[in-house]
């Protein structure tokens, strides 16, 4: 199936996968995660569910209807088509659209604090 595969720093691709969870899994780096972020199309967004807690890197923002961010994708993700009951290749149409959405924006990388405790 093809999806969008957008990584940290760089402009989004179109990958065939044969869409095992194994395949998904290698894309993102570990366990996958689906994410709705786009109500009024037909497609997942599929990242790292581990993203922000292993730290990877900051890759692109999600906002809501009034266009503010309100999180980010941490890590490789891909964007993928909805079928009836399993993932699907996106269409031309929606390939041209996520590519073009996720070219356009990049985080530029921002060292990252530590989550550790520090005793007094």
């Amino acid at each position: 199936m093809k999806v969008v595969v957008v990584e940290p720093m760089k402009k989004p691709y179109v990958q065939e996968i044969n869409g095992s969870l194994a395949s998904m899994q290698k894309l993102v780096g570990g366990t996958i995660q689906a994410v709705y972020p786009f109500p009024e199309d037909t497609v997942a967004l599929i990242c790292n569910d581990e993203g922000k807690l292993l730290n990877l890197p900051y890759n692109r923002f999600l906002y809501d209807e009034q266009k503010q961010p309100y999180d980010v994708i941490c890590g490789t993700f891909f964007v993928v088509g909805l079928g009836k009951e399993n993932f699907k290749s996106l269409t031309i149409q929606q390939i041209r659209k996520y590519n073009d959405m996720y070219s356009r924006e990049f985080i530029l990388p921002v060292p990252r604090k530590e989550n550790h405790d520090k005793e007094r």
